[in-house]
């Protein structure tokens, strides 16, 4: 019975897909008070999250921006069902990429990187980009063991322009092709969820102590490719502008959690920016420290701040694609 519902689930999905999207945010409309008003979608986790994230909102701040996620939830998730049938070229009217000329210039150094993100706005879409790099991407993700119809479903979706795919379990192993020719390797990964106990590292976040994937700062010494953020700004609704900037071009020179540290700072940055558009419904801070695990200080140095509040005005004065 279960597997018949998951598979039902995917063929709702795929049936969604072939809908214009005038009907998928008619849909969404609808979706909102659904879940919003009447059934309460995991009301007290967002309202939780935000609550501790932002103690000096007051409580109808707090109740704006958890208004504004839901509207952008029910967005997001109609759009993640479009993407199935959506072809490059139509994507192309839905989202743009700037400075994409600083990943390939990585790739004409004969150097792969990492590229890593957050679930922030539509992540799902940038699969498009491959199409405009020129080295092979590698997407490294959690695969869905008890839902396998869903995984294939999924996977499929992620990679029809061409990325592989990499279950994070072997994407420290994957990471060796990094700097092999002849078509070196991007590495793409988020790394703002709540990490397995058998890797995660410890810091503050959004005034909580919270877990991160040690992945990503892991596989940057190990291999020491240049480390770049990749950003998903939000034009309006369907429409999205995504740039880049790199952390930092040699990360063993930067010490043990730097990479860590630099990419907690951006997204607790971004997330000030804009707070509406990040998964709050996800139980991130679900887990609690032991008391043996190290707690990493942040020692915030602000030193992006500049670089991303010049982007964030920059891509908010453009009002459609």
């Amino acid at each position: 019975m279960k597997t018949f519902g998951q598979k039902l689930t995917v063929l709702l999905l795929k049936g969604i897909a072939y809908l214009p999207f005038w009907v998928l945010y008619a849909l969404s409309d609808f979706f909102f008070v659904l879940i919003f008003h009447l059934v309460g979608y995991r009301k007290k986790v967002v309202y939780q999250n935000l609550r501790n994230s932002f103690p000096e909102k007051s409580a109808e701040e707090i109740d704006k921006i958890a208004r504004k996620y839901y509207r952008h939830f029910c967005d997001l998730f109609m759009e993640t069902a479009k993407f199935d049938r959506l072809s490059a070229k139509e994507l192309d009217k839905h989202i743009r990429y700037e400075h994409l000329e600083r990943l390939n210039d990585v790739f004409d150094q004969g150097k792969g990187m990492l590229l890593i993100c957050f679930h922030y706005n539509n992540w799902e879409w940038n699969a498009s980009m491959i199409q405009f790099l020129k080295h092979d991407f590698l997407m490294v993700f959690s695969p869905m063991k008890n839902n396998p119809s869903m995984e294939n479903y999924v996977t499929k979706m992620r990679t029809k322009f061409g990325a592989l795919k990499v279950p994070m379990q072997n994407a420290p192993r994957a990471s060796f092709s990094l700097n092999q020719g002849p078509n070196y390797g991007i590495m793409w990964l988020a790394a703002d969820q709540t990490p397995p106990a058998a890797s995660q590292y410890w810091t503050t976040f959004l005034n909580q102590e919270t877990p991160f994937f040690s992945g990503p700062q892991k596989i940057a010494l190990k291999t020491n490719v240049p480390v770049f953020f990749h950003y998903i700004h939000k034009v309006k609704r369907g429409q999205y502008v995504v740039d880049f900037f790199e952390m930092t071009p040699h990360p063993v020179q930067d010490g043990e959690h730097a990479v860590l540290l630099d990419y907690v700072d951006i997204v607790e940055k971004l997330i000030q920016l804009r707070p509406e558009f990040w998964l709050w419904s996800h139980r991130r801070w679900k887990h609690k420290r032991s008391e043996g695990q190290e707690l990493i200080p942040r020692n915030k140095t602000n030193r992006f701040d500049k670089q991303i509040d010049e982007m964030f005005e920059r891509l908010n004065q453009i009002k459609s694609l």
